[in-house]
Protein backbone atom coordinates (compact mmCIF):
# COMPACT_ATOMS: atom_id res chain seq x y z
CA UNK A 1 0.00 0.00 0.00
CA UNK A 2 1.07 3.58 -0.68
CA UNK A 3 1.42 6.15 2.26
CA UNK A 4 1.14 9.21 1.67
CA UNK A 5 4.66 10.10 2.78
CA UNK A 6 5.97 7.79 -0.01
CA UNK A 7 3.34 10.03 -2.49
CA UNK A 8 4.45 13.30 -1.42
CA UNK A 9 8.02 11.82 -2.13
CA UNK A 10 7.30 10.64 -5.41
CA UNK A 11 5.51 14.21 -6.80
CA UNK A 12 8.44 15.69 -5.44
CA UNK A 13 11.29 13.58 -7.18
CA UNK A 14 9.54 11.58 -9.76
CA UNK A 15 11.03 8.31 -8.41
CA UNK A 16 10.17 6.14 -5.71
CA UNK A 17 12.46 3.14 -4.73
CA UNK A 18 9.99 0.65 -2.66
CA UNK A 19 12.92 -1.69 -0.57
CA UNK A 20 12.08 -5.61 -0.10
CA UNK A 21 8.26 -5.17 -1.92
CA UNK A 22 9.59 -8.91 -2.79
CA UNK A 23 11.08 -11.56 -0.48
CA UNK A 24 14.93 -12.27 -1.46
CA UNK A 25 13.27 -16.31 -2.06
CA UNK A 26 10.69 -14.50 -4.39
CA UNK A 27 13.53 -12.48 -6.36
CA UNK A 28 15.84 -16.07 -6.91
CA UNK A 29 12.71 -17.57 -8.29
CA UNK A 30 12.04 -14.89 -10.37
CA UNK A 31 16.03 -14.23 -11.34
CA UNK A 32 16.31 -18.28 -12.20
CA UNK A 33 12.83 -18.18 -14.47
CA UNK A 34 15.00 -14.98 -16.22
CA UNK A 35 17.79 -16.79 -16.70
CA UNK A 36 16.20 -19.60 -18.37
CA UNK A 37 13.86 -17.73 -20.31
CA UNK A 38 16.84 -15.83 -21.79
CA UNK A 39 19.01 -19.30 -22.30
CA UNK A 40 16.01 -20.73 -24.50
CA UNK A 41 15.39 -17.74 -26.67
CA UNK A 42 18.80 -17.33 -27.32
CA UNK A 43 18.78 -20.99 -28.61
CA UNK A 44 16.54 -19.66 -31.60
CA UNK A 45 17.41 -15.77 -32.22
CA UNK A 46 19.40 -13.24 -30.95
CA UNK A 47 18.59 -11.10 -27.79
CA UNK A 48 21.00 -8.23 -27.87
CA UNK A 49 19.63 -5.04 -27.76
CA UNK A 50 22.49 -2.91 -26.81
CA UNK A 51 21.65 0.95 -27.93
CA UNK A 52 24.23 2.55 -30.58
CA UNK A 53 24.68 5.25 -28.28
CA UNK A 54 26.12 3.18 -25.45
CA UNK A 55 29.02 3.10 -27.41
CA UNK A 56 29.33 6.82 -26.18
CA UNK A 57 29.16 6.19 -23.06
CA UNK A 58 31.98 3.01 -23.02
CA UNK A 59 34.52 2.47 -25.44
CA UNK A 60 34.39 -1.07 -25.56
CA UNK A 61 32.25 -3.28 -26.62
CA UNK A 62 29.31 -4.61 -24.46
CA UNK A 63 25.82 -6.52 -24.53
CA UNK A 64 22.46 -6.45 -23.16
CA UNK A 65 19.90 -9.20 -23.30
CA UNK A 66 16.50 -8.74 -23.40
CA UNK A 67 12.29 -10.32 -23.53
CA UNK A 68 9.63 -8.06 -24.42
CA UNK A 69 6.30 -9.41 -23.01
CA UNK A 70 7.48 -11.95 -20.53
CA UNK A 71 3.82 -12.88 -19.93
CA UNK A 72 3.55 -14.79 -22.88
CA UNK A 73 6.18 -16.89 -21.99
CA UNK A 74 6.10 -17.74 -17.96
CA UNK A 75 3.03 -17.97 -16.25
CA UNK A 76 5.18 -16.92 -13.49
CA UNK A 77 5.73 -13.65 -14.86
CA UNK A 78 2.37 -12.97 -15.75
CA UNK A 79 1.72 -13.41 -11.94
CA UNK A 80 4.38 -10.98 -11.57
CA UNK A 81 2.93 -8.17 -13.49
CA UNK A 82 -0.23 -8.24 -12.03
CA UNK A 83 0.95 -8.90 -8.58
CA UNK A 84 -0.98 -6.34 -5.81
CA UNK A 85 2.20 -5.41 -4.60
CA UNK A 86 3.28 -3.30 -7.79
CA UNK A 87 -0.10 -2.91 -9.25
CA UNK A 88 -1.31 -1.11 -5.92
CA UNK A 89 1.42 1.59 -5.99
CA UNK A 90 1.27 1.83 -9.28
CA UNK A 91 -2.62 3.12 -8.88
CA UNK A 92 -1.89 5.35 -6.38
CA UNK A 93 0.78 6.64 -8.25
CA UNK A 94 -1.56 6.87 -11.31
CA UNK A 95 -3.84 8.37 -9.21
CA UNK A 96 -6.80 5.98 -10.82
CA UNK A 97 -7.97 2.65 -9.84
CA UNK A 98 -7.12 1.07 -13.37
CA UNK A 99 -3.81 0.38 -14.23
CA UNK A 100 -3.05 -0.54 -17.89
CA UNK A 101 0.02 -2.48 -19.83
CA UNK A 102 1.57 -0.52 -22.13
CA UNK A 103 4.64 -3.14 -22.04
CA UNK A 104 7.16 -5.20 -20.40
CA UNK A 105 10.91 -5.98 -21.18
CA UNK A 106 13.27 -8.32 -19.01
CA UNK A 107 16.60 -6.97 -19.16
CA UNK A 108 19.85 -9.05 -17.91
CA UNK A 109 23.20 -7.02 -18.05
CA UNK A 110 26.10 -9.53 -18.50
CA UNK A 111 28.99 -9.53 -16.36
CA UNK A 112 31.97 -7.80 -16.55
CA UNK A 113 30.30 -6.07 -20.16
CA UNK A 114 26.78 -4.99 -19.61
CA UNK A 115 25.49 -2.43 -21.42
CA UNK A 116 24.85 1.11 -20.34
CA UNK A 117 22.04 3.40 -20.57
CA UNK A 118 22.68 6.76 -21.77
CA UNK A 119 20.26 9.39 -19.58
CA UNK A 120 16.98 9.94 -21.09
CA UNK A 121 13.02 10.09 -20.52
CA UNK A 122 10.93 7.67 -21.90
CA UNK A 123 8.68 10.07 -22.66
CA UNK A 124 10.38 10.38 -26.38
CA UNK A 125 9.61 6.46 -27.09
CA UNK A 126 5.94 6.50 -26.50
CA UNK A 127 4.78 10.26 -25.87
CA UNK A 128 1.00 10.13 -23.64
CA UNK A 129 -1.75 12.40 -23.68
CA UNK A 130 -1.87 12.87 -20.21
CA UNK A 131 1.76 11.63 -19.29
CA UNK A 132 0.58 9.15 -16.90
CA UNK A 133 2.98 6.87 -17.98
CA UNK A 134 5.12 5.27 -15.07
CA UNK A 135 7.66 2.27 -14.93
CA UNK A 136 8.46 -0.39 -12.40
CA UNK A 137 12.04 -1.75 -12.25
CA UNK A 138 11.83 -5.41 -10.27
CA UNK A 139 14.85 -5.95 -9.51
CA UNK A 140 15.67 -10.07 -9.41
CA UNK A 141 18.71 -9.53 -7.76
CA UNK A 142 21.39 -6.55 -6.21
CA UNK A 143 22.10 -3.69 -8.01
CA UNK A 144 24.93 -2.01 -6.57
CA UNK A 145 27.28 0.67 -8.38
CA UNK A 146 29.52 -1.59 -10.08
CA UNK A 147 26.49 -3.34 -11.41
CA UNK A 148 25.53 -0.66 -13.25
CA UNK A 149 22.17 0.25 -11.22
CA UNK A 150 19.86 2.11 -12.47
CA UNK A 151 19.89 6.75 -11.67
CA UNK A 152 18.06 9.15 -11.95
CA UNK A 153 17.86 12.99 -11.75
CA UNK A 154 15.38 13.85 -9.12
CA UNK A 155 13.07 16.34 -10.12
CA UNK A 156 13.40 16.60 -13.28
CA UNK A 157 9.96 15.35 -14.47
CA UNK A 158 9.09 19.11 -13.30
CA UNK A 159 10.94 20.13 -16.46
CA UNK A 160 8.65 18.16 -18.71
CA UNK A 161 9.49 16.58 -22.07
CA UNK A 162 13.40 17.62 -22.58
CA UNK A 163 14.68 17.77 -26.58
CA UNK A 164 16.89 14.41 -26.97
CA UNK A 165 18.91 13.42 -29.81
CA UNK A 166 17.33 10.16 -31.92
CA UNK A 167 20.47 8.34 -33.38
CA UNK A 168 21.36 5.25 -31.60
CA UNK A 169 18.14 5.55 -29.42
CA UNK A 170 16.44 8.42 -27.70
CA UNK A 171 19.28 10.19 -25.38
CA UNK A 172 20.60 13.28 -24.18
CA UNK A 173 23.67 14.38 -25.04
CA UNK A 174 26.19 13.40 -22.79
CA UNK A 175 27.85 16.01 -22.47
CA UNK A 176 25.47 17.55 -20.61
CA UNK A 177 23.49 14.88 -18.97
CA UNK A 178 26.93 12.57 -18.16
CA UNK A 179 25.43 9.20 -16.22
CA UNK A 180 27.68 9.56 -13.57
CA UNK A 181 26.33 12.69 -12.67
CA UNK A 182 22.91 11.47 -11.91
CA UNK A 183 21.84 9.75 -8.37
CA UNK A 184 22.22 6.33 -8.11
CA UNK A 185 19.42 3.97 -6.76
CA UNK A 186 21.53 0.91 -5.54
CA UNK A 187 18.99 -1.74 -4.98
CA UNK A 188 18.55 -5.37 -3.13
CA UNK A 189 17.03 -8.15 -5.06
CA UNK A 190 13.49 -7.98 -4.51
CA UNK A 191 13.29 -3.86 -4.22
CA UNK A 192 11.03 -2.26 -6.80
CA UNK A 193 12.06 1.57 -8.27
CA UNK A 194 8.41 3.58 -9.32
CA UNK A 195 9.66 6.49 -11.92
CA UNK A 196 7.65 9.02 -14.30
CA UNK A 197 8.12 8.65 -18.02
CA UNK A 198 9.22 12.19 -17.81
CA UNK A 199 11.88 11.61 -14.97
CA UNK A 200 15.34 11.61 -16.33
CA UNK A 201 17.49 8.36 -16.18
CA UNK A 202 19.79 5.99 -17.17
CA UNK A 203 22.22 3.18 -15.75
CA UNK A 204 26.47 2.43 -15.92
CA UNK A 205 28.30 -0.13 -17.51
CA UNK A 206 28.30 -3.77 -15.25
CA UNK A 207 31.81 -4.12 -14.73
CA UNK A 208 31.01 -6.81 -11.82
CA UNK A 209 31.56 -10.29 -12.47
CA UNK A 210 27.78 -11.31 -11.74
CA UNK A 211 24.83 -10.32 -14.22
CA UNK A 212 21.88 -7.48 -13.48
CA UNK A 213 18.91 -8.81 -14.02
CA UNK A 214 15.65 -6.69 -13.78
CA UNK A 215 11.91 -7.01 -15.27
CA UNK A 216 10.76 -3.35 -16.66
CA UNK A 217 7.15 -2.91 -16.27
CA UNK A 218 5.70 0.84 -17.93
CA UNK A 219 1.79 1.25 -16.67
CA UNK A 220 -0.92 4.09 -17.85
CA UNK A 221 -4.28 5.08 -17.03
CA UNK A 222 -6.34 3.16 -19.63
CA UNK A 223 -7.88 6.87 -20.30
CA UNK A 224 -4.58 7.87 -20.97
CA UNK A 225 -4.32 7.54 -24.96
CA UNK A 226 -0.85 7.85 -26.91
CA UNK A 227 -0.06 10.87 -29.01
CA UNK A 228 1.67 8.80 -31.32
CA UNK A 229 1.39 5.09 -32.37
CA UNK A 230 4.94 3.60 -31.47
CA UNK A 231 6.73 1.16 -29.87
CA UNK A 232 3.17 -1.17 -30.05
CA UNK A 233 3.45 -4.79 -28.63
CA UNK A 234 1.23 -7.95 -28.38
CA UNK A 235 0.60 -7.46 -24.98
CA UNK A 236 -0.58 -3.72 -24.99
CA UNK A 237 -3.84 -2.76 -23.29
CA UNK A 238 -3.98 -5.98 -20.87
CA UNK A 239 -5.64 -4.50 -17.82
CA UNK A 240 -3.14 -5.11 -14.55
CA UNK A 241 -5.48 -3.85 -11.90
CA UNK A 242 -9.33 -2.65 -12.54
CA UNK A 243 -11.30 -2.35 -15.54
CA UNK A 244 -10.39 -0.40 -18.75
CA UNK A 245 -13.28 2.58 -18.43
CA UNK A 246 -12.79 3.41 -21.95
CA UNK A 247 -13.86 -0.52 -23.25
CA UNK A 248 -10.52 -0.13 -25.45
CA UNK A 249 -11.22 2.43 -27.32
CA UNK A 250 -8.28 4.74 -25.87
CA UNK A 251 -6.45 1.35 -27.15
CA UNK A 252 -4.35 2.46 -30.91
CA UNK A 253 -5.67 1.88 -33.65
CA UNK A 254 -4.93 -2.24 -34.76
CA UNK A 255 -4.18 -3.54 -31.44
CA UNK A 256 -7.37 -3.17 -29.99
CA UNK A 257 -9.36 -6.30 -28.34
CA UNK A 258 -9.63 -9.06 -30.40
CA UNK A 259 -7.58 -6.74 -33.35
CA UNK A 260 -4.32 -6.99 -35.30
CA UNK A 261 -1.51 -4.87 -33.76
CA UNK A 262 -0.52 -2.82 -36.67
CA UNK A 263 2.72 0.19 -37.00
CA UNK A 264 6.75 -0.58 -36.11
CA UNK A 265 7.99 -1.50 -33.17
CA UNK A 266 9.54 1.69 -31.56
CA UNK A 267 13.25 2.57 -30.39
CA UNK A 268 14.51 0.43 -27.51
CA UNK A 269 14.13 1.79 -23.91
Amino acid sequence: MLTQDQLDFYRENGYLHVKGLFTAQEAAAFRQEAHELIARLQAVKSVEATWGSAAEVTMTKTSLLHCHDVQFQSARFARLITDPRITDIAAGIIGSPNVQLHHNKLFVKPPEKGSPFPMHQDQPFFPHDKDSMIAAIIHFDDAPLEKGCVRVVPGSHKQGPVPHLKEGGWHLPLSEYPVESALPCEAKAGDVLFFSYLTIHGSGVNTSSEARTTLLVQMRDPLDPPSVLTHLSRGQGMMLRGIDPSAGMATPAGNEPGGQMGGKMGAKM
